[in-house]
């Protein structure tokens, strides 16, 4: 009878304590697992740019694109990022939008900035204006197989974590190395179906280091 009460009681263990023991493995694996990969560290800042306040990368969770001095020929990039991945990220305190472009395209600029804004609050949209050797100095400092083209445009949008890393994918499919360093704003599906989850990924890595060490995101 004692032999047949033990056996139930470990029974009754297994069955409780069994798929706790596995959800937190597999909370553990998940952990692990769900980080966005760091590309590159430390790319430069925009501080040397022109803007109508100060812009900075640092301590922000940055999306930062380059349009050219054709902008409004490439607005569906920003209007494709605005749709897809402002109006979802833009409550989180240190996220920001940077559009990098060449002086002399402020009117465009302004222009596309009314364009954004009939839609969303665009408070964290900003627009920065530099040398064509200032960005092509900026934009080759995030070490990516990608080129500005000679109107300082490239169709990818990238994502700037808060110590100005360059983050993104290592093992991404449909990319010949696997190694996804931006996302390529002229098409809504690699923003819809990339990099959002990315952003996602990032942004709970940050709610994980807010528990452990009271950090805001």
């Amino acid at each position: 009878m004692a032999q047949k009460n033990n056996k139930s009681k470990w029974v009754l263990a297994i069955l409780f304590f069994g798929p706790l023991i596995f959800y937190l493995l597999l909370l553990t694996g998940t952990n692990d697992f769900a980080k966005l990969p760091v590309l590159t560290q430390q790319v430069n800042d925009v501080t040397p740019f022109e803007a109508q306040k100060k812009v900075s990368l640092d301590n922000k969770i940055s999306i930062v694109c380059f349009l050219g001095d054709d902008i409004l020929n490439h607005k569906t990039n920003a209007l494709n990022l605005n749709e897809k991945i402002y109006k979802h990220f833009y409550g989180y305190q240190t996220f920001q939008m940077v559009v990098v472009l060449p002086k002399g395209t402020e009117k465009d600029a302004h222009q596309l900035k009314k364009e954004l804004g009939a839609i969303f609050d665009i408070q964290k949209w900003f627009f920065v204006y530099g040398e064509a050797s200032e960005i092509l100095s900026f934009f080759n400092s995030f070490k990516t197989e990608y080129q500005l083209n000679e109107n300082m445009y490239t169709p990818y949008a990238f994502i700037i974590d808060r110590d100005m890393n360059l983050r993104g994918r290592n093992d991404d499919k449909d990319e010949p190395n696997g190694m996804l360093y931006g996302y390529n704003a002229e098409d809504v599906a690699p923003i819809h179906q990339k990099m959002v989850d990315d952003v996602k990924v990032l942004l709970a890595e940050y709610r994980k280091a807010l528990k452990e060490n009271k950090r805001e995101i």
